[in-house]
């Protein structure tokens, strides 16, 4: 199949942001009264998809959006301590010139998301749909697909984490998961229909090889 329409997560798939999250979540532990996190653990915690560390902080859903919306703060005063992981621009430059569509679908701000990325690799994105809720990005990759008129079976997702294939699935587009981002790769593998890439470059060949 050939892809005209990829639609990137953003934290832990263009943008290196887990070392700040890390860093940044007994803050908001304190703030939000939940259990601090042993951030020395770091391969136990890139085990734990979303609802699994939002259980094991016995994190009530209704604090979700305030503990998001905070970290979301502290990022736009710290953006100058996110990189985009290497190859990644290159990634989006060979993408965009070679015809295929561009999207960014995440939880984070749009102005955060632009300021990472820097003017000319924003400028090749033709949608954003930004502050979506954690387990909601379906709705946002319909928009993303009606926005570029193209058919879910031409879309392509890619994201780091367990929740963005489950959205994948239920917007029925085709999902590629990354090896660096905040889960650990042999936990996205384990998933049923499971589509890896270690490497900016194997997306690139993945989706252009047609």
């Amino acid at each position: 199949m050939t892809y005209k329409l990829i639609i990137f997560d953003f934290d832990g798939t263009l943008a290196d942001s887990f070392p700040y999250f890390l860093r940044t979540m007994n803050t908001l532990a304190t703030m939000y009264s939940f259990p601090t996190i042993d951030t020395t653990d770091v391969d136990r915690l890139r085990g734990l998809d979303a609802r699994q560390m939002m259980k094991r902080a016995n994190l009530p859903a209704w604090k979700v959006p305030l503990i998001a919306r905070s970290f979301i703060q502290l990022m736009k005063r710290d953006i100058d301590q996110i990189r985009l992981f290497d190859g990644i621009p290159e990634l989006l430059r060979n993408l965009a010139t070679q015809g295929v569509k561009l999207a960014i679908v995440s939880s984070n701000s749009e102005e955060n998301v632009r300021q990472v990325l820097g003017h000319e690799s924003a400028s090749l994105i033709s949608y954003y749909g930004c502050g979506t809720s954690l387990f909601m990005k379906q709705h946002k990759f319909k928009r993303a697909m009606a926005k570029a008129n193209v058919k879910p079976e031409e879309t392509l997702c890619i994201g780091d984490e367990v929740r963005d294939k489950e959205a994948a699935q239920k917007a029925a587009t085709a999902f590629g998961g990354v090896a660096w981002g905040y889960t650990r790769p042999d936990v996205l593998a384990a998933q049923p229909n499971m589509m890896m890439f270690y490497s900016p470059e194997a997306i690139a060949e993945a989706v252009l090889q047609h």
